[in-house]
């Protein structure tokens, strides 16, 4: 019987946010889920049966089959709304009304992934391995642009296990959203976290959960 969700995904740090997520939901809670493996290098995501799905074709996309079938594309929405919709006990999230606080600082930190790590470090990335020329300027560029940010992140974890949460923090969705970047380090060029120690710890402490070492290897 197929399960309740569907994720249309592959092995990238956008991709992984998901998997992660979705691990982590089905260890907090039995949450099952399908995988369908995206071949992006065959260009499957620009296919017109999935830019009926997401229209800018790009993995991952979700889909809901226990809400009528239900879309979702965007990583960030995705997390958002898995959270909304299957962590009820509100492990990995913050409910709006009752703590509107920490939700907000919850989208800050997730809106800061979406719109600085991830876009830069996914420069850096490309210029580093995927390129077909060398371009010094541009490795430069993005490699610095991507260790100020983690500069930022050091900064926010100096008295701090997670990013967002009372006391120390709770890990959550915010957490995951930028550390499958983080993963990537080495490709952008950066050799080492050791310049950021907040940084490195809080990297190893989730990337040490169990669900977060399963999901990292989904698509199989």
């Amino acid at each position: 019987m197929p399960a309740g969700l569907l994720l249309y995904t592959t092995a990238t740090p956008n991709g992984h946010k998901v998997t992660v997520f979705l691990e982590e939901l089905k260890a907090a809670y039995g949450v099952e889920y399908d995988v369908e493996k995206i071949d992006i290098s065959k260009n499957t995501q620009k296919e017109p049966w999935f830019i009926k799905l997401n229209p800018n074709g790009r993995i991952p996309v979700l889909v809901d089959r226990n809400r009528d079938n239900f879309v979702v594309f965007e990583t960030a929405a995705i997390l958002l709304y898995l959270q909304q919709f299957y962590d009820k006990d509100g492990k990995f999230g913050f409910d709006k009304e009752k703590d509107p606080n920490n939700y907000s600082e919850l989208l800050q930190w997730i809106f800061f992934a979406h719109g600085g790590v991830g876009p830069m470090q996914g420069q850096s990335n490309h210029f580093h391995k995927y390129a077909p020329e060398d371009i010094p300027y541009a490795k430069k560029r993005y490699s610095e642009e991507t260790k100020r940010l983690y500069g930022v992140l050091e900064i926010r974890l100096q008295d701090r296990d997670y990013l967002v949460g009372p006391g120390r923090g709770t890990y959550s969705i915010a957490d995951i959203n930028v550390i499958a970047w983080i993963r990537f380090h080495k490709i952008a060029g950066i050799e080492s976290l050791d310049e950021w120690p907040r940084l490195k710890d809080w990297v190893e402490r989730a990337t040490s959960r169990p669900a977060f070492q399963e999901g990292v290897t989904i698509p199989k």
